[in-house]
């Protein structure tokens, strides 16, 4: 028998045979490629974690906007209400402002009313001469002091506004040092 009438018969020829070969092993890599892909557990592990990662960046971001969202709204509605307590005390303050007004010039009234005239005749008077005792006095001291000591007292008060705060944390720590001597002669 000739190779045409095994052919016919069913038997492959040997360049049928070496395309079934050569299909086989294209199939039979594919298969090893697959398996090895379903084996390769950390190439798996790290691809499921960049999905998870990728995921967990896009819920983060989300959430990073609502909040946001939410705190400016927070915000507005925080200085909102601000305002308007700030509105509503001054109003109040106002309102107590003008009733302590109205009931201290009620009491001066009632006072001054209940009080007899005689009282308020002698008041105005002393208040009289006790500003002018002190300007007599006032007078009195300038014109016996000396012009140099009046030039130093004058030069030193200019000075001491001049530097108040040195003078006062001298004066602060020179207070210290006196308490602190006295507590410690107590204690001996």
């Amino acid at each position: 028998m000739n190779e045409e009438s095994q052919n016919k018969m069913g038997t492959p020829t040997p360049e049928e045979l070496r395309e079934q070969v050569e299909r086989t092993r294209d199939e039979l890599g594919q298969t090893v490629e697959a398996l090895a892909a379903k084996a390769d557990i950390k190439a798996q592990a790290k691809g499921k974690a960049e999905a998870v990662k990728a995921q967990a960046a896009e819920k983060t971001a989300a959430v990073k906007a609502q909040a946001a969202e939410k705190t400016g709204t927070v915000r507005t509605q925080a200085a909102e209400k601000a305002a308007t307590v700030k509105e509503q005390a001054a109003v109040k303050a106002a309102s107590a402002s003008g009733q302590i007004r109205e009931k201290t010039g009620q009491a001066a009234e009632l006072v001054k009313d209940r009080t007899p005239d005689a009282v308020l005749e002698k008041t105005a008077q002393a208040a009289a001469q006790v500003r002018e005792s002190a300007a007599r006095a006032g007078q009195y001291a300038a014109d016996r002091t000396p012009d140099p000591l009046l030039e130093k007292a004058g030069r030193a008060a200019t000075a001491a506004r001049a530097n108040r705060t040195p003078l006062i944390a001298g004066g602060a720590l020179l207070i210290a040092i006196l308490l602190i001597r006295r507590s410690r002669g107590r204690n001996r």
